[in-house]
């Protein structure tokens, strides 16, 4: 995005929501006041089960709330109209997978010397323990799976609101790849 004097603002284009309240979680009850929010309605009903009467959305989530003044009721909607420009939010999202990686790329070890006798181990991680107590002890960085695991990127300032579209302008960068299910808290 440009500003009037011709800045410019990185940005992250969001499709959020509207979402549907579809229960009303009481302190009476269950002893927490929460919302439970659907996204997603499914259309064809053949994809809908006998346990999902009421409640046909792809998407389901529980949200605690912890001021009254945003206790809706069931069959809201919840819009980027609660949002206003300006304000900072949290994301949070699953990164993207990036498979089986090595130590160099998934801890940052800046692996051995070119030279002093170490052939071929430029990106190995070196040694993994000592002597005693002859096992590998819990909680040891070494190469293995990285990615696809949930993230939140905090502060993020709305950069602009598209309330026709359903559209938040983040400034800055957001967890996984296009099409993934982020969470925006306010």
């Amino acid at each position: 995005m440009f500003d009037a004097k011709g800045n410019i603002t990185p940005v992250t284009l969001v499709e959020a929501g509207p979402c549907t309240v579809l229960q009303k979680i009481s302190k009476d009850k269950e002893g927490y006041d929460a919302l439970q929010l659907g996204f997603v309605k499914i259309e064809k009903k053949s994809k809908i089960k006998k346990t999902m009467k009421g409640k046909e959305y792809r998407y389901l989530r529980e949200y605690p709330i912890t001021n009254s003044q945003f206790l809706k009721n069931v069959g809201d909607e919840v819009s980027v109209g609660e949002f206003t420009e300006g304000d900072t939010v949290n994301v949070s999202g699953i990164s993207k997978g990036k498979g089986f990686q090595g130590g160099v790329k998934r801890h940052g070890f800046h692996g051995r010397n070119a030279t002093h006798g170490a052939k071929h181990e430029s990106r190995t991680i070196g040694s993994i323990g000592q002597r005693f107590p002859q096992h590998v002890i819990k909680g040891r960085k070494m190469p293995g799976r990285m990615g696809f695991e949930r993230i939140t990127v905090k502060n993020l300032k709305i950069a602009s609101i598209d309330a026709q579209n359903n559209v938040l302008a983040l400034k800055g960068a957001i967890p996984g790849h296009r099409g993934t299910l982020l969470e925006i808290r306010g």
